[in-house]
């Protein structure tokens, strides 16, 4: 096929955990960049980064129409990155319990992503967040700005 990788930034975060919180993607395909971003009133900052992935990976399947595409998808959540890519197969085959026997959080977020990821080939990357990386930095700014809009929404 010879098509370009689409490249995916995602981020997520809130003021106080839980609070007012915002989750963003950038995404690039070639000369197209797709950005979105959207937040919720009272949220933790593991789910808002779950839903950054979750809603980019939405964008390539139904938008993009893109599924047989290699995805390079970077985030600066360890959590997502390690949850993802390791644990998630512990959690399932334990009935969706951790190894200390207690039931993982945000159960219903990992299926979705799962659902996802198993559609798609992906290959996950970790960055460190506020290191300068322009579309890292880019996806903090929206997810600032989504919190920001909730804060005053519910202020």
């Amino acid at each position: 096929m010879g098509e370009e990788p689409i490249t995916i930034y995602t981020d997520g975060g809130c003021s106080g955990n839980p609070g007012p919180g915002g989750w963003a993607f950038v995404l690039n395909d070639g000369d197209l960049q797709r950005e979105r971003s959207g937040g919720s009133p009272a949220t933790t900052n593991n789910r808002m980064e779950l839903t950054a992935v979750i809603e980019a990976l939405k964008t390539v399947q139904e938008e993009l129409k893109a599924s047989h595409r290699t995805i390079e998808l970077y985030t600066d959540s360890q959590y997502v990155k390690n949850g993802i890519s390791s644990w998630i197969h512990n959690w399932e085959r334990n009935g969706w319990q951790t190894s200390a026997k207690k039931p993982v959080k945000n159960k219903e977020y990992w299926q979705q992503l799962k659902a996802l990821a198993d559609t798609l080939p992906i290959s996950w990357h970790w960055v460190k967040g506020h290191s300068g990386n322009e579309l890292n930095e880019k996806c903090d700014q929206m997810v600032r700005r989504e919190m920001d809009a909730q804060i005053q929404q519910t202020g």
